[in-house]
């Protein structure tokens, strides 16, 4: 099994302060309740039900860890945040949740990464605007940052292509991908990419032989879509 499919559930918290600290790299995922989130973080840890995809986007209010690691031993946590902007959630529950956000994205001492979600139908908004320049001056400081563009399977070739040239002009330093649940699309890329934000200082010649691959039911998967 590769690297991203070690996730387990660590912890939840609905405040700031609850959650525990952590002494390895934690990958953060954000973005619009609509975007996917839940779905993409199943779909990289190959789990149906690790974090919580509702039909009704919105019901996620906490932050949620997962731990990953072979053997059982954490080297890197991934961090679900609650999706923000959709209008069934109350002001006061935006608001607060919003200020949650800023000042995890702001002050968590070990995030390494952010990985922002997006419809790609949709592009940017300002809501996501917004998060990108609340992070700009820890990317500046070497954070890493990348905006994966979901749903990849609703657009065509020459659509994906136009927003992908789109979003790197307004990424600000950070990468941007394709990515698609449904077609497998950018699964193991970015499974790869994350693996190499946890690990920085593993030489390429051991990444080679210890980083995530295709398992034999993504490759089963990938064929059958």
């Amino acid at each position: 099994m590769g690297w991203m499919h070690t996730a387990r559930f660590l912890t939840t918290a609905a405040q700031l302060h609850h959650l525990p600290p952590i002494n390895v790299p934690e990958i953060a995922f954000v973005g619009r309740s609509n975007a996917g989130k839940s779905t993409c973080i199943n779909t990289l840890t190959q789990q149906k039900q690790l974090a919580f995809a509702s039909k009704k986007p919105g019901r996620t209010q906490h932050i949620n860890l997962f731990s990953l690691g072979r053997q059982g031993v954490t080297d890197a946590v991934l961090a679900d945040l609650p999706g923000y902007g959709y209008a069934a959630v109350s002001r006061s529950d935006k608001v607060r949740w919003q200020q949650v956000m800023v000042n995890y994205l702001v002050s968590r001492p070990g995030l390494t990464g952010i990985v922002l979600l997006c419809d790609p139908r949709l592009g940017l908004t300002e809501l996501d605007e917004a998060l990108l320049e609340v992070v700009r001056p820890r990317v500046e400081e070497g954070l890493k940052f990348l905006i994966l563009l979901t749903k990849a399977d609703k657009l065509t070739r020459a659509e994906q292509a136009k927003v992908l040239s789109i979003t790197r002009l307004q990424a600000g330093g950070g990468e941007v991908k394709m990515f698609s649940a449904l077609k497998k699309q950018g699964v193991d890329e970015v499974a790869q990419l994350l693996w190499q934000w946890a690990h920085p200082m593993v030489p390429a010649a051991v990444a080679a032989q210890t980083a995530p691959g295709p398992t034999t039911d993504a490759s089963e998967d990938s064929q059958q879509n």
